[in-house]
This record gives C-alpha cells, sequence and structure tokens, in this order.
C-alpha cells in the first residue's frame, strides 16, 4: 500500500469517528441528561390558595384573581360554573362579587343582555393562585413607588 493510500485511509477514519462522536453529543443535548423512555417523578401538584381573601391588583385594568379553588368546575361552551355565583343576577344569593359591567358590552360598547362570548371563558384572565415560589423575579413596582403624585394630592 502507498503511503497516499494509507494517509487517504487514516483521514477517513478521523473524520468519520469525529462525525459519530459530534451526532452522539448532538443526541444526547436532545433528549437530556434522562433516558428518553425513562420514568421520572412528576412535580407535587402546587397548592391553590383558597382562603376566599381579595388580593390587591398590582397595576390598573389588571383582572382580579381567583381567590378560591376552581377543581371541578366545568367551563365548556354549554357550561359556565363562575356565572353560577358571580353572574349579576345570582350575586346577591351568593354574596359573591359581580362580574364586571365590562363582561356585558360587545366590541363596539353596546350592552348587551347577557355576559359578552369574548368574556365568557373566565380563565382567559382570570387565574387562581398556588403557593408556588416565582419563576421569575418580580421587578414591577408601582407609580405610587415611583414618587409620581396622585391627582387629589396637589
Amino acid at each position: 500500500m502507498t503511503a497516499r493510500r494509507t494517509f487517504t485511509i487514516l483521514l477517513g477514519a478521523i473524520l468519520l469517528l469525529s462525525g459519530t462522536a459530534a451526532l452522539a453529543q448532538m443526541a444526547s443535548e436532545l433528549t437530556g441528561s434522562n433516558p428518553p423512555m425513562e420514568n421520572k417523578a412528576a412535580d407535587p401538584l402546587p397548592r391553590w390558595i383558597t382562603d376566599d381573601r381579595r388580593v390587591m391588583r398590582a397595576y390598573p385594568e389588571q383582572p382580579p384573581v381567583i381567590p378560591h379553588s376552581i377543581e371541578g368546575y366545568e367551563l365548556s361552551v354549554n357550561a359556565n360554573r363562575c356565572l353560577s355565583c358571580h353572574k349579576r343576577e345570582f350575586t346577591e344569593s351568593s354574596g359573591a362579587p359581580m362580574i364586571s359591567v365590562t363582561h356585558y358590552m360587545d366590541r363596539e360598547g353596546q350592552m348587551l343582555a347577557d355576559v359578552s362570548p369574548r368574556r365568557y371563558f373566565c380563565t382567559a384572565c382570570h387565574v387562581p393562585q398556588a403557593d408556588t415560589r416565582p419563576l421569575v423575579e418580580n421587578l414591577f413596582r408601582d407609580m405610587s413607588e415611583l414618587g409620581i403624585d396622585h391627582a387629589g394630592d396637589k
């Protein structure tokens, strides 16, 4: 065998091995540290805050949070359990706060006799609170903390 042929075979083997190693590294990055079919214990379910205490909103127009458990509530095209307490005509007997009048308006601001279809699915904006660690640090500061006076303070 000639030296040139030996060199070509050796170079091909090096390229083949390095390509295989690169593919193996990419595959391990895609699958993570766990093998693909390994059973992993699920994170524990969060404990919902169910103290029925209204929480101050952080900013104007923020939808209020749900201060009670909604586990098992049906919320579908055919039924909305939230409305059985929070709809205007049921608040006196339930003691629940009435949903905002904005929920009875269409896109043009015209009042409707019933809840607007675009406001029907409550959990699109309102969420229950869980007793969990925040995923990211909250850096929000209220305007009153920034030294801005209220209009009536002067």
